[in-house]
């Protein structure tokens, strides 16, 4: 069956939305993919051509920040956020994915908010502390950061939630984001396959998407690589704010 080719007018723009977030431009860009791509094909069709592309980008990525990470944040939260995927693939059929986007929005935009506060009080003088490693607040946000990656393509928020507050380094952050998501979103393809959405159609789409992808990734990769901390991490939480705002919008909208 030939392929339509007004699913490329919406494919292009989602997959360079995407791109930039997988160069390291934080996880708002990539919530528009889905939906961009949606708007052609149907919403699961949607997420399983995005899959394969994810993977090409983080391979480009992993390449980029293959000198940047922090291995006690991957160890913190990698575990439960298989342990995430497992649940999400056992409960696919059955647990509404507006409900999860709006929860994981709340969280984010409250998150976000607390930032911005923390923010005000410093500039009057009040020192706010980098957050030390915690299990039980890592062991729930990479739970729900999995789940969330496997049903919605929504794990990023979750995971800037535990790893923002810790201050570290961007580089360093940014290199254990791109390995964690990479990790997970290899592991995706297992239960995508099972579910018979990875069939010919789509992966002959995705394949025609990848050099769009990996020229959209070096991109993200280059921008995000010179910036300074005090740009960094402002224009991070701006992007868990719009990514909050947009799960929180389809979420909601779903109800009503």
């Amino acid at each position: 069956m030939p392929i339509d080719p007004a699913i490329y007018y919406a494919a292009i723009p989602a997959v360079l939305l995407v791109g930039l977030t997988k160069g390291g431009m934080g996880e708002a860009l990539a919530l528009m993919g889905v939906p961009l791509l949606a708007m052609a094909v149907p919403p699961v069709q949607a997420a399983a051509i995005l899959l394969p592309i994810l993977v090409v980008m983080d391979c480009v990525s992993l390449y980029i920040w293959r000198r940047h990470n922090d291995r006690t944040l991957l160890k913190m939260m990698l575990p439960s956020a298989l342990f995430g995927i497992a649940i999400g693939w056992a409960t696919s059929a059955y647990v509404p994915r507006d409900a999860l986007r709006l929860i994981i929005g709340l969280i984010t935009v409250l998150f976000v908010a607390r930032y911005f506060y923390n923010s005000w009080r410093a500039r009057h003088g009040y020192v706010i502390a980098a957050k030390p490693h915690r299990l039980v607040p890592a062991a729930f946000l990479g739970t729900l950061s999995g789940y969330g990656s496997f049903v919605a393509h929504a794990g990023g928020a979750p995971f800037q939630v535990y790893g923002l507050p810790l201050k570290l380094p961007p580089r360093e952050y940014t290199g254990a984001g791109v390995r964690f998501f990479a990790i997970l979103n290899f592991i995706k393809l297992g239960p995508y396959f099972a579910l018979g959405q990875l069939d010919a159609e789509n992966l002959t789409i995705s394949a025609t998407l990848v050099p769009l992808a990996i020229a959209a990734t070096a991109c993200g990769g280059f921008v995000v690589k010179r910036m300074k901390p005090d740009v960094f991490y402002p224009f991070m939480y701006a992007m868990a704010l719009i990514a909050g705002l947009k799960l929180v919008y389809d979420g909601a909208a779903a109800f009503v």
